[in-house]
């Protein structure tokens, strides 16, 4: 049964199936926020963002190219690093729960918890990058 784990935990088609469940919510976002550019904007603005449309091509450039990288194996450490700081600005701009009351600052609360949660798996994505290039001899 060790075997078969460890060959699971080895092969490069699981680690794409992390990387891709690790990026979906990014892509997605990054797309909705292409498509529907107008509802994207809206979003800036809710969040006090100006000027709105500078703002949401930014975030659409962050979100896809930070997926893309994950999902390519390439500069994982970057994307982790530039979606884990956008993640963590998101926390501070949008989801204050400390200003915030009721059932709004416990729903804020629970989407900064999340967003920490995905930072963490961001961080876990480039170790596991830089260490899986490492042991098979690329440039991390």
């Amino acid at each position: 049964m060790q075997k078969v784990i460890s060959g699971i935990l080895e092969s490069r088609w699981f680690w794409f199936l992390a990387r891709l469940c690790l990026v979906v919510m990014f892509l997605a976002s990054g797309l909705a926020k292409l498509i529907d550019f107008d509802g994207g904007m809206a979003e800036m603005q809710a969040a006090g963002l100006a000027p709105a449309a500078l703002f949401n091509v930014l975030v659409i450039i962050t979100l896809l190219a930070g997926a893309v990288l994950i999902l390519i194996d390439r500069a994982v450490w970057l994307a982790a690093g530039i979606l884990g700081g956008f993640l963590f600005l998101t926390i501070l701009i949008v989801h204050t729960f400390w200003n915030k009351t009721g059932a709004e600052a416990q729903i804020s609360m629970f989407f900064a918890l999340e967003h920490i949660v995905v930072i963490g798996g961001l961080m876990a994505a480039a170790i596991t990058s830089h260490l899986r290039r490492k042991i098979a001899g690329l440039s991390a």
